[in-house]
């Protein structure tokens, strides 16, 4: 690991945060012809093919380098989950989301909550429960277990849809007082 690379990563970092891409790409690219290895470096350039120039093909080249590469970084797991659910290449995302349950420091609320988008996409909504749940037991998080719970009430109703179950509206209730009457 190199100290120098390292500090050019941070720079590239916040070079993406100020949507500087240009120049993040430019800093990512020189230290990657220092050390073609160097994973967190194909992590983040994949994060910007991906999120600022949606070319899926190039990120996808970085995040499997960033993966054989860095496989202790948590980043990479939680990027290119993203990614593989978005191009529904659920195969592949198993096999991520399996490694990714045991590496050291990964935030395991976030890989459940990557399980459960992909069985949700997959129609699977019974285990795309099962992993909200895992996902509401396991953070710490007010804003995750907010999504988690309105996860779990969207694919009821989705349930209910489709066992032809009539649907109530009920009112949203974000925190504030419920209308006269309610």
């Amino acid at each position: 690991m190199s100290l120098r690379n390292e500090q050019l990563l941070s720079d590239a970092d916040q070079k993406i945060k100020d949507n500087k891409i240009n120049e993040a790409i430019h800093i990512l690219n020189d230290i990657i012809l220092d050390d073609p290895l160097f994973g967190k470096a194909h992590n983040h350039l994949g994060f910007i093919y991906e999120t600022k120039i949606k070319d899926y093909t190039k990120a996808e080249e970085h995040y499997k380098i960033a993966y054989q590469t860095a496989p202790d970084y948590c980043a990479i797991y939680y990027n290119y989950s993203i990614l593989l659910s978005t191009l529904k290449k659920f195969d592949v995302l198993t096999e991520l989301l399996t490694k990714a349950e045991n590496v050291p420091g990964m935030n395991k609320s976030t890989i459940y909550n990557e399980w459960a988008i992909m069985f949700e996409a997959q129609g699977e909504l019974d285990k795309a429960i099962d992993y909200y749940k895992k996902v509401v037991t396991s953070t710490f998080d007010n804003k995750t277990l907010d999504i988690a719970m309105a996860s779990v009430d969207r694919i009821n109703k989705k349930k209910a849809f489709l066992s032809g179950t009539p649907i109530q509206n009920t009112p949203v209730n974000n925190g504030g007082p419920l209308p006269p009457g309610m």
